[in-house]
């Protein structure tokens, strides 16, 4: 299997390009031996490409556990910028195909070479049935009681869950501690990627992210976006705001226009190879 490493800020991703949608199930029981960084190639996820029957290409995640998500923010900025430079598009405006629907990346060039991704990333979804969160009533502020004590949180989806939980010092918070607890919590029938935010102003926030089926990765493109709409729910920055991630920052604008969520950051190729896949 020939394959390309690229990442988003630190979250590192196998592509591989195969011919369909359907093509790509054959990979899913490879994920976890892919993505494991003792035996295999290495990666948060294994990510599955090709040309789409009615857009231009399709994207299809795994995880480093072997589960597949809906979106990645991260991923779609690498698959982009290789479905450009790798021309299966001509174009710099992409159409991709997501379990979570339709996703538009935008390739910016500068002097022939690729700076940055901007994606849109459709509607936050805040419904709680569609998340999806159980119970009734708003999804901001709401209660979770834990085994590490009782969280107030706030519910997002992106194409994927999110629980957004602000805390006052990020580098106190115990991250691996409560993310597992959070990520299971029954409040979410579908687990749920977990992200500790402090915010800094109107303009700036921490991130720190506990990703479903990943654990904690360097960056969460869709976390971002989730974390940017919680903060403007509760009050704490305007629709536009630097978000910090270990692996970098990413830039996030939650546009009144449309109503959609504008995700812009860098992806990058690191390295190509080729593995048996009997071998990983």
């Amino acid at each position: 299997m020939n394959f390309v490493k690229m990442h988003g800020l630190g979250n590192d991703f196998v592509i591989v390009e195969v011919s369909s949608w359907e093509d790509a199930d054959a990979l899913q029981p490879h994920a976890k031996a892919v993505c494991d960084r003792n035996f295999g190639v290495g990666a948060d996820g294994l990510i599955a490409i090709g040309r789409d029957l009615e857009m231009d290409v399709f994207m299809r995640i795994f995880n480093s556990d072997g589960s597949e998500p809906e979106m990645c923010g991260n991923g779609i900025r690498c698959v982009a910028r290789y479905v450009y430079e790798h021309h299966l598009v001509d174009k710099t405006s992409v159409s991709v195909r997501t379990l979570a629907g339709p996703i538009y990346p935008e390739v910016k060039v500068m002097d022939g070479q690729v700076v940055s991704i901007t994606v849109d990333m459709g509607e936050p979804i805040l419904s709680r049935a569609l998340i999806p969160m159980l119970g009734v009533g708003a999804n901001v502020k709401v209660k979770a009681s834990t085994v590490n004590g009782e969280f107030e949180l706030t519910g997002v989806s992106m194409g994927n869950p999110h629980c957004v939980i602000f805390v006052t010092d990020i580098d106190k918070t115990p991250v691996a501690l409560w993310g597992p607890a959070l990520e299971t919590h029954q409040l979410f029938p579908a687990k749920t990627n977990v992200e500790f935010v402090q915010v800094i102003d109107r303009d700036e926030m921490i991130m720190r992210v506990w990703e479903r089926g990943a654990g904690i990765t360097l960056a969460c493109g869709t976390g971002a976006c989730a974390t940017l709409v919680a903060a403007v729910l509760n009050g704490h920055t305007g629709r536009a705001a630097t978000i910090h991630l270990l692996g970098g920052d990413l830039f996030i604008e939650w546009k009144e226009q449309d109503n959609h969520i504008y995700m812009t950051g860098p992806a990058t190729e690191v390295f190509s190879g080729r593995i048996e896949l009997g071998q990983a």
